[in-house]
């Protein structure tokens, strides 16, 4: 494996996908950048999150882990403290079993997880179980509430899916070094599928960074150019390929500070975490509006203009939070919400936009 991993580490450093994010003035992506994500699915943005801000999203993340139930029905932390956490926020912990497939094959998330990927023996001190995601991550660590305000993100956001875009959710995936789990191949989007107006963007992307470099062995794999073929049958895609490596599947290759842009219809997953390394990996995504108004997606209701407009004020709140941080900072404007009554980084605000705000999310 180790020859193999090199050379797709080299096929997905070749791809001429990756570079910093050029933004003009007018709030412009150079038109070259747009047109590789189209054409592969997935970019790399270079140094987009800085040192500083990377050190403070570690020590963050590094506080949350130390507050983090012990175990899925665990009412104590990991240092046998009372967890801080209401029941609501409690049920944002997801515990599964060491170096396993736990949606591979099942009917999770509309069965968008075909198959299932391999299980490889435990390590004989391996735990009864592993943390494999943390939701809502934005009402635990402000920092990260930051990088989601970022001027320059959210303008990319608006290149692809156009100035009225909307939230998706956002997450916290955990591979920790020799046991963290896998997540088999599968498409994010899951309700668009037949709509006659389906097209590569239809499902909206997701933005990735990562908290420590990631390497062939503990990365994301995504399959570039599946993002335009509609719903994928990953059955086949894995009967056709010589290994659970799909046929020209690279893997999604960051340092930290660094960005990737992945649309939700390509074709990706990631294999049991045998490695030393950690990979945890911060997702924020977005929406075209045309996308979501009126779709039921994975509510239980359609999605009304009000019910958008509610959820999408946490795109204002984290532009006021990182302007409190970084006055400096050119912030961005979001145009949907304009004429609305002004957000600020404040205690009301905070109550009543990021509280369980993981309870209005936008999922197709």
């Amino acid at each position: 494996m180790t020859h193999f991993f090199e050379e797709k580490t080299a096929e997905a450093l070749s791809l001429g996908n990756r570079g910093p994010l050029e933004i003009d003035g007018d709030s412009n992506v150079r038109k070259e950048i747009l047109d590789k994500y189209w054409d592969l699915g997935f970019y790399v943005f270079e140094n987009v999150i800085k040192p500083d801000e990377m050190a403070e999203l570690k020590r963050e993340f590094k506080d949350l882990l130390a507050r983090t139930p012990s175990g899925r029905l665990s009412d104590v932390d990991c240092q046998g403290r009372p967890l801080p956490f209401d029941e609501e926020e409690r049920k944002l912990f997801r515990f599964v079993k060491p170096l396993s497939d736990p949606y591979g094959g099942t009917d999770t998330s509309n069965s968008r997880y075909q198959v299932k990927i391999k299980e490889p023996p435990l390590p004989e001190d391996a735990p009864k179980e592993v943390l494999l995601q943390i939701g809502g991550i934005m009402q635990f660590m402000t920092s990260s509430l930051r990088v989601y305000g970022h001027p320059e993100l959210l303008a990319l956001a608006e290149a692809v899916n156009g100035e009225d875009f909307t939230p998706f959710t956002e997450v916290i995936w955990l591979k920790q070094p020799r046991v963290g789990a896998a997540v088999s191949w599968h498409q994010d989007g899951t309700t668009h599928w037949d709509n006659p107006e389906l097209d590569e963007g239809t499902h909206g992307f997701n933005f990735m960074l990562n908290l420590y470099e990631t390497i062939a062995e503990n990365s994301l794999w995504v399959v570039p150019g599946t993002h335009k073929q509609g719903k994928a049958d990953i059955k086949s895609m894995l009967a056709d390929s010589s290994s659970e490596h799909l046929e020209g599947a690279v893997p999604l290759l960051c340092k930290p500070g660094d960005v990737a842009i992945v649309n939700r219809q390509i074709v990706h997953g990631s294999f049991p975490n045998q490695s030393e390394q950690p990979r945890y990996t911060f997702v924020f995504g977005f929406h075209r509006r045309a996308s979501v108004a009126g779709v039921q997606g994975w509510a239980q209701q359609p999605f009304s203009e009000q019910y958008l407009n509610q959820t999408s004020q946490l795109i204002p709140l984290a532009i006021a939070a990182r302007a409190a941080k970084y006055p400096r900072e050119t912030p961005y404007t979001y145009q949907p919400l304009l004429d609305s009554d002004a957000i600020g980084w404040d205690e009301i605000s905070k109550e009543k936009i990021l509280k369980h705000y993981h309870k209005r999310f936008i999922g197709i």
